[in-house]
């Protein structure tokens, strides 16, 4: 398990990835860390709302 400043370096990276418009099956961490869910939480909190379905 991580750290407190591991999760937050992951959610970091998350969102940066996300930034960068990276696929979000580029995360670096494997499916049973909870960095994972971490860096997966940054990427979703910075990707850009789309527009509802009308």
């Amino acid at each position: 398990m991580g750290t407190r400043a591991d999760i937050a370096t992951a959610v970091q990276e998350g969102r940066a990835a996300a930034r960068r418009a990276d696929p979000v099956t580029t995360c670096p961490h494997p499916a049973t860390s909870v960095l994972r869910t971490a860096w997966i939480r940054g990427y979703a909190a910075a990707r850009p709302a789309t527009a509802p379905d009308e």
